[in-house]
């Protein structure tokens, strides 16, 4: 009875280990997305026009798809439960930045040599809170939306397909991920008329369209490292409960 405990907690220690490392990196890339995204940048070579000027978009936008992975590997071994706890932490810990960075803006810059002036400070940090708060209205929903989608498309294919449930899921919550924020992060506080938005927004999509299905072979490549330090029982086991919680 004794040896029993060790062996018992050494599988619940490694799906902890598991969930704790997913989480990290879904965290670390969604804040850092948060922060970055007020930059913008060309995205076809010139001559390449969407409604009379160059598409662009946010730098952002590349570094959701470390998002989508974590979100679907979550999903999958973790359930919607998993990925519902870990969507609020993360939609607290933006609300938290957005408060630091508040913070950090009212006292005024010492004005040393080579330091970041208040103006400079304030132009990149005050931009990224509006977009924080675009996130916070449409981080929630879409992610919500994609776990809906993940487990609806897991119920039809069962084990399989998982490039499906995969893609699928993120092709669709990032519609109102991609406009939501952009909306309320850059449209509003920038003034920018339809054209512009539209200008940003179409290549913005298509960007993590074009990420989610260049990342499928990274979700099967992180599935299977999962498995080998599950093992494939457990992983097995720990998804299709996922699936029935679901």
């Amino acid at each position: 009875m004794t040896g029993a405990a060790p062996a018992q907690a050494e599988p619940h220690a490694r799906r902890d280990l598991v969930l704790t490392v997913l989480g990290a990196f879904f965290l670390t890339n969604a804040i850092t997305a948060e922060m970055v995204g007020g930059k913008i940048i060309h995205v076809a070579p010139e001559g390449w026009l969407l409604f009379g000027d160059r598409p662009a978009a946010t730098v952002g936008v590349f570094l959701w798809p470390f998002v989508f992975v974590t979100t679907d590997l979550i999903n999958e071994y973790f359930g919607r439960r998993g990925v519902r706890r870990l969507s609020l932490l993360a939609a607290a810990m933006v609300a938290y930045v957005f408060v630091l960075l508040a913070l950090t803006r009212l006292p005024p810059s010492a004005g040393f040599a080579d330091t970041v002036d208040d103006a400079s400070f304030n132009r990149v940090f005050g931009q990224s809170q509006w977009i924080i708060v675009g996130s916070l209205a449409a981080f929630l929903t879409s992610q919500l939306l994609d776990v809906f989608v993940f487990h609806h498309l897991r119920r039809l294919t069962g084990a399989r397909h998982l490039w499906l449930r995969a893609t699928g899921s993120t092709i669709v919550s990032q519609v109102l991920d991609s406009v939501v924020v952009l909306w309320i992060g850059l449209a509003l506080p920038k003034h920018w008329d339809l054209a512009t938005f539209a200008r940003v927004a179409i290549p913005n999509y298509l960007i993590k369209l074009v990420l989610a299905l260049a990342m499928t072979p990274v979700v099967y490549f992180m599935h299977w490292i999962v498995e080998r330090y599950l093992g494939h029982a457990a992983a097995s086991a720990l998804a299709e409960r996922s699936a029935q919680e679901s």
